[in-house]
């Protein structure tokens, strides 16, 4: 991928399902959040263990299912192991009709979710951090 097209995703992405976001600002997923919050990102959190509950003024939700219909996810920020990668984006494409881009984070890597996601036209972003990202390219 390139560096252009990883700012257009950045650029262009306004509603962001967090999966496997944390309560423990210790966590990487925490501070992406956080980050991504501040620069003016609509962020749902997805985590089954907090849903029903609040997390940096956000309502948590246990699935990708489970997030309202209107609420126009175009990218979905995964933070989970690889090995539940698929299944995430089943669900993704299935209940997310607005969706446009699988972010997967650092370490995080799927090459049947990749293939699948291709397969809807759903852009693919695997091992990378946008709040990284959006530091290298100075945005």
């Amino acid at each position: 991928m390139t560096d252009a097209e990883i700012r257009k995703i950045l650029l262009n992405s306004k509603v962001i399902a967090l999966v496997g976001a944390s309560a423990n600002p210790a966590r990487p997923s925490y501070g992406v959040m956080q980050f991504l919050l501040a620069r003016g990102n609509q962020v749902i959190p997805v985590n089954p263990g907090l849903a029903g509950q609040t997390l940096q003024g956000q309502m948590v939700y246990a699935s990708l299912a489970d997030i309202p219909k209107d609420a126009a996810v175009d990218m979905v920020d995964v933070f989970r192991n690889s090995d539940v990668v698929l299944p995430l984006v089943q669900q993704a494409l299935a209940d997310l009709p607005q969706l446009r881009v699988i972010w997967l984070q650092l370490g995080v890597e799927s090459a049947a979710g990749a293939a699948l996601a291709a397969e809807h036209g759903v852009t693919w972003v695997q091992n990378r951090c946008p709040k990284i990202e959006y530091a290298r390219l100075g945005l």
